[in-house]
């Protein structure tokens, strides 16, 4: 525990500063927990300012919180909300649903991994070496679940679209 104590120092502070910035102290101190996870989880022995690597690794999460938002949001919209697409075609709106239908169920087919790649670089607009450092995977083995995948989509779409 002694080796954790130099981050450990720092959680009320990282608590303080992340309700300010957000307004919202259960997200901050949701913030600070998983900060602290992932600092823990990874090798830090290397690390000399604790404080600047435990605010820098909130920042990011935070960042990536945002992005995955929007981007949620985005395709919420999309899916959701037929007046969104300019042509305003039923049968336009029901096939993309149906297609959809059809990339969940070919996704169910695939091991974890693949899956998770895939969501993470296609919805959530992770980079392939931002998935390999959560996933603890080197970016080319990333790249090989990604290429599987959609290998696989495309396999099974061409089958149902015929």
């Amino acid at each position: 525990m002694s080796r954790h104590k130099g981050f450990l120092d720092h959680y009320q502070e990282l608590i303080g500063t992340w309700t300010r910035k957000l307004r919202n102290r259960q997200q901050a101190e949701d913030l600070a927990h998983d900060a602290f996870v992932r600092v823990l989880e990874n090798n830090q022995a290397g690390v000399e300012q604790p404080r600047a690597y435990l605010h820098q690794t909130a920042r990011n999460i935070a960042v990536d919180g945002y992005r995955r938002e929007d981007r949620r949001q985005a395709v919420e919209q999309d899916i959701f909300d037929p007046a969104s697409d300019a042509s305003g075609d039923p049968e336009a709106y029901m096939h993309a649903v149906e297609l959809a239908d059809s990339v969940e169920r070919a996704l169910a087919q695939l091991p974890l991994n693949c899956r998770r790649v895939f969501i993470w670089q296609k919805l959530e607009g992770l980079t392939q070496a931002e998935i390999a450092e959560r996933m603890g995977l080197t970016k080319n083995m990333v790249e090989k679940y990604m290429i599987r995948t959609l290998r696989h989509l495309r396999e099974h779409l061409d089958v149902s679209t015929r």
